[in-house]
């Protein structure tokens, strides 16, 4: 545990003057200092890898990382990363880990769980955590397979900076203050269902700009649009065909973005839930059969960057479905030069998804 970490009025400080400086300036969600002129690096999740890295897309170079290998969560490792974010100089990771079976995980009976969600500087500190290394629970200051986190200037009737988790296999999101207490939750923890306040194994959630939470509820097959009363005021599924929503965004033209992962596809509907636009990832020859995409997030000039997670690659397609950037030897798992192992989140830095927050700062 780092000093910052321990000393919770330096931690707020820094975060709450971060928060004030990046609204002010348009810039919350630029790079680090070293990579404030970015030309667009690719902030990426490499799941089996266990780290988070930052690609210089021209050169396909790692600039920064996160993460030692390790299949043992600790002060500079993580487990299975599903979700990683860049605010300021800092960034956000959820650490998932990794269940038996898989790859970057020794221990196949077991598993190697993580259970953490942390911000890092750019030099790789931990300075703020909630949940415990490898400890999976429900209780204070515990979570269980976060699959992905959101940093947040403002949420509906809760002031300050925040973290929104979306704690997997506890089937809820919460919403954490800096002080690590819950402030707001959607789900009943630890009851899977499709009922009033509940949830089958979400898998994001993102905050939209009508305050509206947008949930993909993954193992429900849907995508639901909630008031942060919990109301269900909307629900996405592609005219019922999506099958393990795997992430959800709202566009600036008011559709939203899907990522129909078992159906190994990106989908756009409507506000009527008709498809307006889609890709499918497994076409290309000597694509895995069943990538399981995860993650597909619509940039600012139109283009969609999308996770294939089991085709070992991140891209960027244009509307006409052409590829303009690839990081990753297709099918090819590696930790070497322009190698991924099953990456489950890209984000291009300071080209944030969707509307979330902040908004307008482009």
């Amino acid at each position: 545990m780092t000093p910052i970490l321990r000393n919770k009025k330096l931690v707020h400080a820094v975060l709450a003057s971060l928060v004030v400086a990046g609204v002010a300036s348009g810039t919350l969600y630029a790079g680090p200092a070293h990579a404030q002129n970015d030309n667009g690096h690719v902030l990426i999740a490499d799941q089996f890898n266990n780290r988070v890295i930052e690609v210089d897309r021209r050169t396909h170079q790692v600039v920064w990382h996160f993460g030692n290998g390790s299949d043992l969560p600790g002060p500079h490792s993580v487990v299975g990363t599903n979700d990683a974010e860049r605010f300021g100089p800092f960034t956000l990771i959820s650490g998932t880990g990794t269940p038996p079976g898989l790859p970057g995980c020794s221990d196949t009976v077991n598993g190697c769980p993580d259970n953490r969600v942390f911000i890092v500087d750019p030099n790789g500190n931990i300075i703020w955590q909630y949940g415990q290394a490898g400890i999976g629970g429900s209780g204070p200051d515990q979570l269980n397979t976060p699959v992905q986190s959101l940093f947040l200037i403002s949420f509906p009737g809760h002031l300050g900076p925040h973290v929104l988790i979306t704690d997997q296999v506890n089937e809820r999101v919460i919403l954490v203050n800096l002080d690590h207490q819950i402030e707001w939750q959607y789900g009943t923890t630890g009851v899977s269902g499709n009922g009033a306040n509940q949830l089958n194994n979400p898998n994001s959630a993102e905050v939209l700009e009508n305050g509206h939470i947008l949930i993909a509820d993954e193992n429900n097959n849907r995508v639901i649009e909630i008031r942060p009363n919990g109301q269900i005021v909307k629900q996405f599924t592609a005219g019922g065909t999506v099958s393990g929503a795997a992430f959800a965004s709202r566009l600036p033209n008011g559709d939203t973005l899907i990522t129909d992962s078992n159906n190994n596809r990106i989908v756009e509907v409507n506000g009527n839930d008709q498809v307006v636009w889609q890709y499918i990832t497994n076409l290309q020859p000597g694509s895995n059969p069943t990538p399981l995409p995860t993650r597909a997030v619509r940039l600012h000039n139109g283009d969609t960057l999308i996770s294939d997670q089991f085709n070992d690659r991140v891209f960027e397609i244009t509307p006409a479905g052409k590829i303009v950037f690839n990081q990753g030897d297709l099918n090819m798992p590696g930790d070497g030069f322009n190698q991924l192992n099953g990456p489950y989140d890209a984000k291009q830095i300071g080209d944030f998804t969707g509307l979330t927050p902040p908004f307008d700062l482009f």
